[in-house]
């Protein structure tokens, strides 16, 4: 993963601060905390690299027993340890790839993900300090790299998937994306590719080139209605 350069730094600040702001309007905080004591929490990174931003993104290892070779974002359970969402987020961060906290601002935290085994996933955005180097851990990451965040709006190659399961319809975001320095392909999908999806409707504020199930003109009910399916209004 090469380094982010080359963008004066006013213009680079006033990126990242105009996304920050788009993010807080959209941070739910600890809202959603008591739905599940089975807690997971993942981080999605964002960069800014030759004046456009990007999510960073990993690779599970094949030594895993789970999803080895699948795309995700950094993260995983809540550890005893851990005292809140942010705390699982940045500690599996540091873990898989060599991040620590202090180059990481976090900006907000997104509507969660629910698992069919009742975990509850809590998207944790945050940006990286520009210096940052991945150093992936070979037990846990086999690889990680960097997607342009537009590339969620407006892919070169994407296709859709589409189940239904206990009366809910639901769409899978299938995304290929051929890294131009490596030549390497990567597959994002599934919870991963829902997430990115979300993330660059929110910041980029456009229309994606595909359908979607959120409504782009009431995003955080719309992820509600996404994502905690299975629990009644007001609950939530």
């Amino acid at each position: 993963m090469s380094r982010p350069c080359g963008l004066p730094e006013p213009v680079r600040n006033n990126l990242i601060d105009d996304a920050k702001a788009r993010l807080r309007r959209f941070d739910v905080g600890t809202r959603y905390s008591h739905l599940s004591s089975n807690k997971y929490s993942v981080l999605l990174p964002l960069l800014v690299k030759e004046g456009n931003l990007y999510l960073l993104l990993t690779v599970r290892s094949d030594k895993l027993r789970r999803a080895p070779g699948e795309v995700c974002f950094p993260g995983g359970k809540r550890d005893p340890v851990d005292i809140d969402d942010r705390a699982t987020a940045l500690r599996e961060a540091q873990e898989e790839v060599g991040l620590h906290p202090h180059q990481v601002e976090v900006v907000s935290h997104l509507v969660p993900y629910l698992l069919e085994n009742d975990a509850l996933v809590t998207p944790v955005v945050g940006f990286l300090d520009h210096n940052f180097q991945a150093q992936p851990n070979a037990d846990e990451v086999k690889d990680v790299f960097l997607v342009p965040l537009d590339y969620f709006l407006n892919p070169q190659v994407y296709y859709q998937k589409h189940f239904t399961h206990s009366s809910f319809h639901f769409v899978i975001h299938c995304f290929e994306y051929t890294d131009p320095e490596t030549g390497v392909k990567y597959v994002i999908k599934g919870m991963t590719s829902k997430l990115a999806v979300l993330v660059a409707l929110i910041i980029l504020e456009k229309s994606p080139s595909f359908d979607i199930e959120f409504d782009l003109n009431d995003l955080i009910p719309s992820c509600e209605k996404t994502f905690l399916r299975k629990y009644p209004p007001s609950k939530l």
